[in-house]
């Protein structure tokens, strides 16, 4: 079984920063091919806002294109999103959503619990 486990959420005023981390975990799985970032605020659908390919691509929204950075280490089979210079509209539930390569090389799609991020103006 794979587990993911999301942390760095957090309070944070206008301008300020987090970094969220994503780590897989279990004992049948080989590594992360490619993982995205979503978010989901309030009475809004659950939006897109990083993407990372295996070979270490990476994809943004437009909304956080020159805030945000997506990054990975393998070793550590852990996916950060460092998030910079935030607004109130950053406000989301924020789970990242993994593309594992199993045990059995067989390709499966895992989602984190959610963490909150909440930035005051």
């Amino acid at each position: 079984q794979v587990r993911l486990v999301e942390s760095g959420g957090g309070l944070v005023q206008a301008g300020g920063s987090l970094r969220l981390s994503c780590t897989a975990s279990g004992s049948t799985f080989i590594r992360i091919d490619s993982l995205d970032w979503y978010r989901q605020a309030p009475g809004k659908q659950r939006e897109l806002v990083a993407h990372i390919a295996s070979g270490g691509a990476t994809e943004y929204a437009n909304a956080v294109k020159g805030r945000f950075t997506i990054s990975r280490d393998n070793a550590k089979k852990t996916v950060y999103l460092q998030m910079n210079s935030l607004k109130p509209e950053d406000t989301a539930v924020y789970y990242c959503n993994a593309h594992i390569i199993r045990a059995d090389w067989s390709l499966a799609d895992y989602w984190g619990q959610g963490t909150q991020v909440t930035v005051s103006s």
